[in-house]
């Protein structure tokens, strides 16, 4: 009967005893926040989590969005209404354009049509800043200085809150606030409204000091595909202060129903 071999068993016995006595006795040193750190270096590790964050934290990507793009009826007359926005960037930082008009479909032209340029940067989660500049094409040409706010506030409400400066000194801001109520998987009520507020009178705008206008409406979509869905609404457009008298001195009504049918679509 062969003897058993104790050598290697109190060899390694030795070598575990001999390395935890040395650890607890370097109680003064402090461990790296990171082990690979210790291992690789702290320079090395430095690019390996920026190449990190690049591949798997903060992709680049590009999206186009027409919430709105629709044709609106009502005694007023019908017009063909859009809403878009489209970015590009990370999580962080974003290249952002943004695009609301009206246009006659009774011949008489573009009514009021805006473009904006804007950076944004995350905040928070799900809660951008942005800052840039809006051009409206029409009525007439003016520039603005545009600050943002939009995200996602509690119980899922999408807010987009704007203020603007423009070149003749005219302050302005413009509120929207929008949710979506899942009927079935592809059956989607949203209700939407927008207000829009002046610091002061601007008579060739037709447009008074504090609450110039508010829209409020529901429009109900239909997803055939997630990024195609048409729709059909109804919205209460009314004017407010001395917008509804500039409105009504000119020949317009204060308020109006509008029905709607649609298509949100994106990329």
């Amino acid at each position: 009967m062969m003897k058993p071999n104790l050598a290697a068993p109190l060899l390694l016995g030795f070598a575990l005893y001999a390395t935890g006595s040395a650890f607890a006795e370097d109680t003064n040193q402090t461990p790296p926040w990171d082990q690979a750190d210790a291992i690789y270096g702290e320079d090395a590790m430095a690019d390996a989590r920026r190449d990190v964050l690049a591949e798997g934290g903060d992709q680049k990507s590009f999206y186009i969005l027409f919430n709105q793009l629709e044709a609106q009826m009502s005694d007023e007359g019908d017009s063909l209404y859009w809403n878009g926005q489209a970015w590009d960037g990370g999580d962080i930082n974003k290249l952002w354009f943004k695009s609301e008009g009206r246009a006659s479909l009774n011949g008489e032209g573009v009514d009021d049509a805006e473009i904006q340029a804007l950076y944004s940067r995350a905040v928070a989660p799900f809660w951008n800043v942005q800052a840039g500049v809006r051009y409206d094409i029409e009525p007439d040409s003016l520039a603005h200085g545009v600050v943002a706010l939009n995200g996602l506030a509690p119980y899922w409400f999408e807010v987009d809150a704007s203020a603007f400066l423009s070149e003749k000194g005219d302050v302005t801001a413009r509120i929207e606030a929008e949710y979506e109520l899942l009927l079935t998987q592809r059956l989607i009520l949203q209700p939407r409204i927008e207000a829009n507020l002046s610091a002061q009178d601007i008579p060739e705008r037709e447009t008074g000091a504090g609450l110039s206008t508010l829209d409020a409406g529901l429009r109900l979509r239909y997803e055939i595909r997630r990024e195609f869905a048409p729709y059909v609404g109804v919205e209460w457009q009314s004017a407010f202060g001395e917008t509804r008298d500039m409105i009504k001195a000119a020949g317009g009504e204060g308020d109006d129903i509008v029905f709607l049918v649609g298509l949100r679509t994106w990329y």
